[in-house]
């Protein structure tokens, strides 16, 4: 049973970290067509935008904090160790990625968001660093 909890755990886990890429990456081009004035650009990229945080993302973090839960349940000991107190940082700010990335979608789905395609390009590197984080720590446990 914990390697199947394990292995969808892994599932949504990647599934977000896709979602996580690839909504800031539109915020790009959303940026980009507000910049232009293209009307029909920024509808296409609010729905696109409202599609992948409503039906990806936010059920795939949800997910992985279920099984993640399971999993630490199911190995209360891993509480007590220093890898897994970073690695839950991680994921605390991850989650907080998350909901910053809501604030903008609903900043850009109301023409208020006025950040960038610059800024949305750095903005989309920094779950980047929570993934090497988080799989360093998961795989090599330092401490």
């Amino acid at each position: 049973m914990y390697l199947w909890i394990k292995a969808i755990h892994l599932i949504a886990m990647v599934t977000w970290f896709a979602a996580m890429f690839y909504l800031p990456r539109l915020f790009v081009y959303h940026a980009q067509a507000r910049d232009a004035d293209d009307q029909q650009a920024m509808t296409y990229f609010t729905t696109m935008e409202r599609k992948l945080y409503r039906g990806i993302m936010m059920p795939s973090m949800i997910a992985v904090l279920i099984f993640g839960g399971w999993l630490l349940y199911l190995a209360p000991a891993w509480l007590s160790q220093g890898w897994m107190h970073a690695k839950l940082l991680l994921i605390a700010l991850l989650i907080a990625y998350h909901h910053v990335c809501l604030i903008y979608f609903k900043q850009f789905s109301q023409a208020r968001c006025t950040k960038s395609h610059v800024f949305f390009r750095w903005f989309n590197e920094l779950p980047v660093i929570g993934l090497i984080g988080i799989i360093l720590l998961a795989v090599v446990k330092p401490f």
